[in-house]
């Protein structure tokens, strides 16, 4: 079994409108409910969760409009391309392109679950999860350990973070969305020694990720 044969999931947060909450819906989830996060593979439900970051992505995704999508991306661009030059602001706030896709700018947090069982697993953050993608980006790069030579920044997977939902709110409505608080160094050896093997595994290409509608809407009421 490769790679391309194992889906790596998800982790995201149930919304309100999220299929997993509504018992009426073939995806309902016993227990789910509104703020909890979910592993879309394996369905366990957590109310908080300890992870260790292992890798970084940010990219842009093509999407068709709800309704004519086939649920899978048109196309995936990296950020360093000059895709975003091309589009312009919807009234929907959706940066379109010409031929009428939107892109969403997402923040693909690559991580090692900590728990009885580790597992590997993506957080995809957007839209307005973006600015919590950038605080704990901001955390990781602000670490400092004493090094033989002085103060260095540790590898991303060298620290455990605790991860949990809260309720976030603007003009738009409310939903549920990401807090990260530092838990401390990874201090069992085999947790770090996975960690680094799939920050390098998804470095060099060897990890597929497959963006479908339910990930990229982390919340269903995301706004």
């Amino acid at each position: 079994i490769s790679q391309e044969d194992l889906a790596l999931p998800f982790l995201k947060i149930l919304g309100q409108l999220s299929p997993e909450v509504n018992k009426r819906d073939g995806k309902y989830v016993e227990g789910a409910e509104p703020g909890k996060i979910i592993n879309t593979v394996t369905n366990q439900l957590y109310d908080s969760i300890n992870v260790v970051p292992c890798h970084y992505k940010r990219q842009y995704i093509e999407w068709q409009d709800r309704g004519t999508s086939s649920g899978a991306p048109v196309a995936i661009h990296e950020a360093d391309s000059d895709i975003i030059s091309q589009t312009t602001r919807g009234k929907d706030y959706k940066d379109r392109l010409p031929n009428g896709n939107y892109l969403d700018n997402t923040a693909n947090h690559f991580v090692l679950v900590v728990g009885d069982n580790p597992e590997t697993a993506l957080i995809s953050m957007k839209s307005t999860q973006l600015k919590v993608s950038r605080k704990w980006n901001s955390m990781m790069m602000g670490l400092k350990m004493q090094g033989k030579n002085g103060l260095f920044t540790p590898p991303t997977y060298s620290h455990i973070y605790k991860l949990k939902s809260v309720q976030m709110s603007n003009d738009k409505g409310t939903w549920f969305g990401w807090d990260v608080e530092k838990v401390g160094p990874v201090g069992d050896k085999n947790i770090y020694d996975m960690a680094k093997s799939f920050a390098t595994s998804v470095g060099k290409g060897e990890v597929i990720e497959k963006h479908g509608t339910e990930e990229s809407t982390a919340t269903s009421s995301n706004y």
